[in-house]
């Protein structure tokens, strides 16, 4: 086994200064923006990201959204079925297996899920303000690279992460 540094030590852990909870503070700062922006459409970041997975086809079923975004398969149902209430889903069964429920997005849902896009681009842009072109391809690489040894380290499929998208720099 190597001799990396550790920067962490269980004796003396910074909870509010560690990398895990500022990626964390990070994620729920990004969200209220969008979720500032969303709710002119009645959606929260519960909604809006089932949406943006299945119009950008990375989901199509209720436990492949659930694994996506790493919540319980209860969960999912709850929110498919208030987006299929509010007119923004629809659910048919699967051709190749009669239990299965394939998501589809009604025109309506088509064109929420075409706001969050551009709320996504304007909160992360916000967040970004005053970073050079050199300092932002560097922190994605770098976290890029948390998850890619989070991967190996842990041996875990991360939600939403593909290994493609390590390769191709993925946003």
């Amino acid at each position: 086994m190597s001799a990396e540094k550790s920067f962490y030590d269980s004796h003396d852990y910074p909870l509010a200064s560690s990398i895990g909870y500022l990626v964390r503070q990070l994620r729920l700062s990004l969200v209220r923006c969008v979720d500032a922006e969303m709710v002119h459409y009645g959606l929260t970041d519960a909604q809006w990201t089932p949406l943006l997975l299945i119009r950008h086809g990375r989901a199509n079923t209720a436990s492949a959204l659930a694994q996506e975004m790493g919540i319980d398969a209860g969960a999912m149902t709850r929110t498919l079925g208030r987006l299929q209430g509010k007119g923004l889903i629809r659910r048919s069964r699967s051709r190749r297996d009669r239990r299965v429920w394939t998501l589809e997005l009604t025109a309506a849902g088509e064109q929420a899920a075409a706001q969050v896009p551009s709320a996504l681009a304007r909160a992360n842009n916000l967040h970004l303000a005053g970073f050079q072109q050199v300092e932002f391809e560097q922190l994605r690489g770098y976290l890029l690279r948390m998850i890619d040894n989070g991967r190996h380290g842990c041996g875990a499929r991360l939600p939403g992460i593909e290994a493609g998208d390590l390769s191709r720099g993925g946003r």
